[in-house]
């Protein structure tokens, strides 16, 4: 069981509206998270808090991490995720070479560190509307049955 951190960057709104319906999706199934924008977490050690973990990010430029998460993902370098199960999703414009970049960012990085992706990224260009609530919500859902933490 245990509790989840979700952990997401917006600056438009577009991913925080997503981490509201991922949030929604881990309460229908009865689990707890701990949120958090990511500019106020201050330690990344706080990850090492959580066996499971949900992130999300906006893409910024050329595929590129947002300056809210650049510390955070930087400070990851130092943590040992082994043993986690982690899920990312974010948002995003197609009118960019790299549509999401930043998600494959944060997914690779927690590869990288030990950590198991146990869903498929989710990925919204903008903001959510319509099919995607729902395939957000149960994005929540999901990562509640596969972290353990749906009652």
């Amino acid at each position: 069981m245990g509790k989840i951190l979700l952990v997401y960057a917006t600056m438009s709104g577009n991913t925080e509206a997503m981490a509201d319906l991922i949030e929604k999706g881990l309460q229908e199934a009865e689990a707890e998270a701990d949120r958090f924008e990511a500019m106020d977490i201050d330690d990344a050690q706080l990850f090492n808090d959580y066996d499971h973990i949900i992130m999300g990010t906006y893409t910024w430029g050329d595929g590129d991490l947002p300056d809210e998460f650049l510390d955070l993902a930087e400070d990851m370098d130092e943590i040992d995720f082994s043993g986690k199960t982690c899920a990312v999703f974010g948002s995003g414009d197609t009118a960019y070479e790299f549509f999401c970049g930043a998600v494959d960012t944060l997914e690779a990085k927690i590869k990288e560190r030990g950590g198991e992706i146990v869903l498929p990224s989710v990925k919204i260009e903008n903001n959510p509307e319509g099919e995607e609530e729902e395939e957000l919500m149960e994005f929540g859902r999901q990562f509640a049955k596969k972290s353990g933490c749906a009652v």
